[in-house]
């Protein structure tokens, strides 16, 4: 079996690499293909990825490469984990919402358009290669805004599907406060990337006893905590959401908060550089502790146990994957890409049945998705004219002047990596 990363040498990719080695009996890759421009970061991420590999008795290869064509031929799956712009553009999208009163994030709001505007044409290339080069390929997107990328590539026809860790993540988390395995419990989780809610939290399976209102009376307080939403609220939604929604239901707080501190992008960049010169050493041969503070936990386990199910290996039954909406949450077109849970296998992802979602929520996922739809129209056609509409249309903003101003923002700070502008 032959995987492909496109975007190799990121620092995320030696977590990757060592889920890949760990799990063998899973997913037994017998070659993993690093492609990225950056020669230099490639030789760096490719040494440690072979030296995790052997300390781990893995008998797969390493390739690297900076040739596209050459390191998709022949893959039966392409992860992508992009940054256009890297960490420069992302300290941007951080940083100039801010400036309007706006929560500057990298996956939603207006950064979040900024990033989908770089990302998306650079992604369709990508995949329309792929296509020409080997067309049973999947691909697997792991690349933020995921949602408006999966959407792209499933308009244009690819043979793709968007993963997060949220979910991964948040099962891990209870799993650990209720003290059972992660596999024993399965989540009733819904929404859209980066905008989801958990209404069920289930023993044993699809069917299983759901213990979310337990979970919520013994553990409500830490709950609450990492999220950094007040434990009231918890209380009254009834559920969990993501840490995400905490822009929503707590902008105007997150907005100060960030005001007063360096951002992500900084903290992230200055990571970057000690993760780097750590993997410079040949000593080094398994993953660093710091790389756990960089971001994307369980990124590994996810996209093993996705790439095993499509692969038609041993993957989990049921997995929160984004796909397309096909009828699963009636008020949303059928082309929107959702995150739920689904049968994942060698033809794909076919989400469960979702119990009926609050107005509360569905409300609020509707007008996402409606910016969504807005922000692939402006990110495939371009003008000053649908970046306005998108941003008007997100929740976030909504207000023409905010919108105004953001637009000429965004298109200022985005000018290169625009080809229309």
């Amino acid at each position: 079996m032959k995987l492909t990363v496109v975007g190799g040498g990121s620092t995320y990719t030696p977590e990757l690499v060592d889920g890949f080695a760990r799990l063998r009996d899973t997913l037994p890759v017998e070659e993993l293909v690093l492609m990225d421009p950056a020669q230099d970061r490639l030789d760096l991420v490719g040494g440690l990825a072979r030296r995790i590999l052997t300390r781990q008795g893995h008998p797969g290869r390493i390739t690297t490469t900076t040739d596209l064509d050459a390191a998709v031929d022949g893959a039966d799956a392409v992860l992508l984990q992009l940054r256009v712009g890297g960490q420069a553009a992302r300290e941007q999208d951080e940083t100039w919402p801010l400036e309007c009163g706006c929560v500057g994030q990298e996956t939603t709001g207006a950064g979040g358009l900024a990033k989908a505007l770089r990302t998306v044409p650079v992604v369709l290339d990508i995949a329309d290669r792929v296509r020409r080069t080997n067309p049973r390929a999947w691909i697997i997107d792991f690349t933020n805004p995921v949602g408006i990328v999966t959407r792209a590539l499933l308009q244009e026809g690819h043979k793709a599907i968007g993963l997060c860790n949220v979910a991964i993540g948040l099962q891990r988390k209870f799993a650990g406060l209720l003290g059972v395995a992660p596999t024993d419990l399965h989540l009733d989780h819904v929404g859209l990337n980066h905008l989801t809610w958990e209404t069920a939290v289930r023993l044993g399976g699809p069917e299983g006893e759901d213990v979310l209102p337990k979970l919520l009376t013994a553990h409500g307080d830490t709950i609450a905590a990492d999220l950094r939403l007040p434990r009231p609220l918890l209380d009254t939604l009834g559920v969990i959401p993501s840490y995400y929604l905490r822009y929503y239901y707590a902008h105007d707080e997150v907005v100060r908060d960030l005001r007063t501190k360096p951002s992500r992008a900084a903290e992230v960049a200055d990571m970057e550089r000690r993760l780097l010169a750590m993997y410079a050493d040949p000593a080094l041969d398994v993953k660093p502790d710091l790389l756990a503070k960089r971001g994307g936990a369980y990124y590994s386990e996810a996209a093993v146990d996705l790439a095993a199910s499509l692969l038609g290996n041993a993957g989990t039954p049921y997995q929160v994957v984004n796909t397309r909406n096909a009828g699963t949450l009636p008020f949303l077109p059928d082309d929107a890409v959702i995150e739920v849970q689904a049968a994942v296998g060698p033809k794909g992802a076919s989400p469960l049945p979702v119990h009926p979602v609050d107005p509360l929520y569905a409300g609020l996922m509707a007008n996402v998705t409606a910016y969504e739809h807005l922000a692939l129209e402006a990110a495939l056609h371009g003008g000053r004219d649908r970046v306005f509409r998108a941003l008007l249309s997100h929740p976030l903003i909504a207000q023409h002047a905010y919108a105004e101003t953001l637009t000429d923002r965004l298109i200022a700070h985005n000018r290169e990596h625009l080809a229309w502008a």
